[in-house]
């Protein structure tokens, strides 16, 4: 009786140090594993950011952050497209954005895939200021020719609606429009434009 006992325990035993010791495994493991992770703060360096604008009304704009970088998403009022369209070639240095950083998407007088959605990088080209949105029409400090769009207080660019710079401002190119798409009709994807065709 007494070697079946002991049998028993021994069974039990290593029953149990078996269990104990898989947990151990398993607790040990899981802090490694979640290692390869990227943190917080190296998906938001470089991780695409999806963005609900379902609740974005026209005329407002709201800002992201995606790499680092501030990106801007403008509704455009049917308003806002018509001041865009009649804004005169002569007047910037780059119409057709052909020198600008841009996706081959976008590379259209409205620079977006949806014309009354403006996704783009809210830095002036010129020495890496924030520009502000002024979308009122020819105010007085900006003169009777502003149809709107973003001034870097800075140093004095100006960019219409779209984003393309005007003539006479230091900034060399349009502001960059990063890549995006869309996933139904709300919600854009900063950083990633898989699938999407020029």
């Amino acid at each position: 009786m007494s070697d079946e006992a002991d049998l028993s325990r021994r069974h039990f035993l290593t029953v149990a140090t078996s269990i104990v010791g898989g947990i151990g495994v398993v607790l040990t493991a899981v802090p490694f594993v979640a290692s390869f992770r990227p943190s917080a703060r190296a998906q938001a360096m470089g991780g695409p950011v999806e963005v609900d604008i379902s609740k974005l009304e026209d005329g407002a704009m709201m800002r992201v952050v995606w790499r680092g970088l501030p990106v801007w998403i403008l509704r455009r009022t049917q308003d806002m497209l018509g001041r865009l369209a009649a804004e005169p070639d002569a007047q910037l240095k780059d119409p057709g954005s052909a020198q600008s950083d841009q996706p081959d998407y976008a590379r259209n007088p409205a620079r977006a895939m949806k014309p009354e959605i403006l996704v783009v990088v809210g830095v002036c080209t010129h020495l890496g200021c924030a520009p502000i949105e002024r979308f009122d029409v020819a105010p007085a400090d900006l003169g009777p020719d502003w149809k709107g769009g973003f001034y870097c207080p800075c140093h004095g660019s100006r960019f219409d609606l779209a984003g393309r710079v005007m003539n006479g401002s230091p900034a060399p190119t349009n502001l960059a429009i990063p890549p995006y798409r869309f996933v139904g009709d709300n919600v854009v994807i900063v950083g990633d434009d898989t699938g999407v065709k020029a």
